[in-house]
């Protein structure tokens, strides 16, 4: 048997893209590490809009087999080699955005089977055997269904692991404190003029908002600046980047932080700049 490294992080996400965006520093900085990183991606995102012109044929199966291939070339600029689609490839559909006819669709993962779907996350947990998993609140960071769905997935699974055998030390999702975001936005107001970017996006359109005292644990990624911003780049039919800013296919510009942030939601907080931090889970510099 494969002796396993020391720290493990399990990332759950809604669609390719989702995790570069809002975790890509930290999975930079911990794969860099020596950690061992893995992602679950519930959806392979068929109903996302494309930016790009010259791919804007690409819908259905096709847009997703698209997007596995950008999530492929993400992982690689982050340097994570184990990424996984939920039960594989194409067991879980996009769901599209919430109050769309696309919700009723019975192949996509806002009609899945909660229990059903954890129990393959469960499968991966155990496997994996993460003393760290990373998701969204319970609003899905902006109410998306894939979100949500994923944050229910997620909890249920961390839950049926521990039934198994394997507990989870910490469970944090992904948050963005209000005052950093608005130092960000109003830093994004003055370069506005030089980005290709119809207009700004708004505090509030930034997943994972809160005021600050919410956070637990502050993640340094800014060595990993130039990695984060080449993966939200490889998702290339949704993510448009430039310098420090980037845009989705609603041309609102807005900041990418390489400081990331998280609330602590199960475990103990030990004021944190380590999601490791009291897991007793050590740090060793890869050669």
């Amino acid at each position: 048997m494969t002796e396993l490294p020391d720290r493990r992080l399990l990332l759950v996400h809604a669609h390719p893209d989702d995790e570069s965006i809002n975790n890509g520093a930290t999975m930079a900085r911990y794969a860099a590490e020596g950690a061992r990183v893995t992602l679950v991606t519930c959806t392979l995102g068929e109903r996302g809009e494309v930016i790009p012109p010259e791919l804007r044929h690409l819908t259905g199966a096709p847009l997703g087999a698209h997007r596995r291939r950008e999530l492929t070339a993400a992982m690689r600029e982050l340097g994570v080699d184990d990424f996984r689609l939920l039960g594989g490839a194409g067991r879980y559909g996009d769901s599209g955005m919430m109050g769309l006819a696309d919700n009723d669709d019975p192949h996509c993962f806002w009609q899945a089977d909660v229990d059903e779907a954890a129990a393959l996350l469960t499968e991966v947990i155990l496997e994996v055997r993460p003393q760290v998993l990373v998701t969204y609140d319970a609003d899905g960071g902006y109410g998306h269904p894939d979100h949500i769905q994923a944050h229910r997935v997620a909890m249920r699974a961390v839950e049926l692991a521990a039934d198994a055998g394997h507990r989870i030390a910490k469970v944090y999702w992904n948050r963005v404190p209000r005052p950093v975001a608005e130092a960000a936005f109003a830093r994004l107001a003055d370069a506005l003029p030089d980005l290709p970017f119809a207009k700004s996006g708004a505090v509030d359109d930034v997943p994972g908002v809160v005021d600050a005292d919410r956070i637990t644990t502050v993640i340094d990624g800014t060595a990993h600046a130039a990695a984060k911003a080449a993966a939200m780049a490889a998702h290339a039919t949704q993510v448009e980047v430039a310098g420090e800013y980037f845009a989705l296919s609603n041309e609102l510009a807005q900041p990418i932080f390489t400081t990331e942030y998280y609330e602590l939601v199960n475990g103990e907080a030990t004021g944190e700049t380590d999601l490791f931090a009291g897991t007793g889970a050590t740090h060793e510099e890869t050669p």
